[in-house]
């Protein structure tokens, strides 16, 4: 790729990650200091101490994870904005299933920076909407016929892109699969921690891949 286009991703990307940062801390600062109200310190790390661990473990496993899927400006992006696991990902993997190219690519890359940037775009506009309407959506939102829908989101979003990944890969797919299931029926509670669990699936498929492969049972 383009040396000048690397190091721009790169340049801008720390830039605007670095001021994400800084606004996350400055909010909660400035209420304080406009409502003179503090936090206890001691009781503020030891709230810290029973959640930062587990979000910094996921963090570093996702950038890891999705890294390599979104390449260097969907990731500088995807992180800033958020929601990798149940927005970014899924549409930037859907837009390169669509447009044909693969991640890792020159390609794929930009495909993948212009999906996740079409889908901040629309989910910004999607929450403005919905704080504006917010008073004549509830009743809708909150109805009785609307809550199975609502249940069943990410299990359709996965479903429908699992059916494609797995469908071209189902030799390589099986194992996971079955281990995650085994899993999750034998330890339920194991499903909120599904972020942790990615790079385990991960794994399992490089693992499986490559011993599919030394068999003759994977094409080059």
């Amino acid at each position: 790729m383009n040396t000048t286009y690397s190091e721009n991703i790169h340049h801008w990307g720390r830039i605007w990650c670095s001021l994400a940062l800084l606004m996350f801390m400055l909010f909660p600062a400035a209420v304080s200091i406009y409502y003179r109200a503090w936090p206890n310190g001691l009781l503020l790390l030891q709230g810290l101490a029973g959640v930062a661990p587990i979000y910094w473990t996921v963090g570093i496993i996702e950038a890891f994870t999705f890294a390599p899927m979104l390449g260097s400006g969907g990731s500088y992006l995807g992180f800033v904005t958020g929601n990798l696991s149940n927005l970014k990902v899924p549409c930037a993997l859907n837009a390169m299933e669509i447009a044909g190219v693969k991640p890792g690519t020159e390609k794929g890359e930009l495909i993948s920076t212009v999906a996740i940037a079409v889908s901040s775009f629309v989910t910004t506009a999607i929450i403005f909407l919905g704080v504006l309407l917010l008073a004549q959506l509830q009743p809708i939102l909150e109805s009785e016929l609307l809550a199975p829908a609502f249940a069943n989101i990410l299990p359709s979003l996965f479903g429908a892109l699992g059916v494609v990944f797995i469908s071209k890969n189902w030799k390589i797919a099986v194992a996971p699969i079955l281990f995650m299931l085994v899993l999750f029926i034998l330890v339920p509670s194991l499903a909120t921690s599904v972020s942790i669990l990615v790079p385990v699936g991960a794994l399992i498929a490089l693992a499986v891949a490559r011993v599919l492969y030394k068999r003759g049972y994977l094409e080059n």
